[in-house]
């Protein structure tokens, strides 16, 4: 959830099927994934959804709404699943960082309709206390906002399946990186990131209680 549109050619949404049988399929997100994607999406924020919305049932109906349409961080248009044996198992939201901030900003307009007013003010606190504070990714690189898998599914190259189409989607969108987001204090996150080929780029530091970020960038040039 940090805070950051030329439109341009968009190559059309792809799906991405393993050509080994038991590997993940990765493929554009569909309205009735809504149920296995919420609760990834929640648990992939480290907490930050609780203070966002003030609970776990606000914060997955905010995001509930978000997958309603829009064009926003956790939109229909950005997300992408990966399934295996038929279920849904990973969930990622990509973009192209520089429409990044106008989705944050959509983010909030979108989902402040679903917390109570008397959370308002919070909320916008953890939305700014989100926002970079430190390096950015290069412009022309896609943002993986959001990444995760159900917990019995991991270290089954559901996050590697996923991270592997984000260099292809990127490279389809003619971006020169992918660049992603973590807390620092996420150890097996970074190491998955670091066995992907990312590298550590900037930090930016904790505040109100929550660990600083580490931002990663994979070159693709």
């Amino acid at each position: 959830m940090y805070e950051r549109r030329t439109r341009g050619h968009v190559p059309p949404r792809t799906t991405y099927d393993a050509t080994v049988q038991g590997q993940p399929r990765v493929r554009p997100y569909q309205a009735g994934d809504a149920a296995a994607v919420v609760p990834m999406l929640y648990d992939s924020s480290g907490g930050m959804y609780d203070r966002y919305a003030g609970s776990r049932r606000l914060a997955e109906r905010t995001l509930s709404r978000a997958l309603e349409g829009g064009e926003s961080t956790a939109s229909p248009d950005v997300i992408w699943v990966a399934e295996l044996d038929g279920e849904v198992v990973g969930a990622m939201a990509a973009m192209r960082f520089r429409e990044w901030t106008p989705r944050a900003h959509a983010f909030l307009r979108t989902t402040l309709r679903s917390i109570p007013p008397w959370r308002w003010p919070g909320a916008l606190w953890v939305y700014r206390a989100g926002g970079r504070a430190g390096a950015e990714p290069p412009p022309a690189s896609l943002y993986v906002d959001s990444l995760a898998t159900v917990e019995r599914f991991r270290r089954r190259g559901v996050a590697s399946a996923l991270l592997d189409f984000a260099e292809r989607r990127a490279r389809e969108l003619r971006l020169v990186a992918v660049a992603l987001d973590t807390w620092v204090d996420n150890e097996p996150a970074c190491a998955l990131y670091a066995r992907a080929g990312f590298v550590e780029v900037g930090r930016s530091p904790g505040r109100g209680g929550m660990p600083g970020g580490v931002l990663l960038v994979k070159d693709l040039s």
